[in-house]
């Protein structure tokens, strides 16, 4: 039996599933026919989430991460840090 301990990086792994759930924001938006990239710059730059389709549950999935947390995450991977 093995009792080393076992870190597991619960920011990667949130990192991750919010990374994944934009994504698919993004992919159903495009099928809609709205452009993703200006309904989420508008949410995340007013705060309104009236910008975001309610289209396949959109706004719902969105609101589940403070905008804080996405702003970082995309700064994080555009830099590269």
């Amino acid at each position: 039996m093995n009792d080393d301990t076992i870190v597991i990086d619960t920011k990667s792994i949130k990192d991750k599933n919010t990374k994944y759930t934009l994504i698919k924001i993004c992919e159903d938006l495009i099928e809609r026919g709205y452009n993703p990239l200006k309904q989420i710059t508008a949410y995340l730059v007013s705060g309104d989430p009236g910008y975001i389709s309610s289209y396949k549950e959109c706004r719902n999935r969105i609101l589940k991460f403070k905008k804080e947390e996405i702003i970082e995450l995309m700064l994080k991977n555009y830099v590269g840090l």
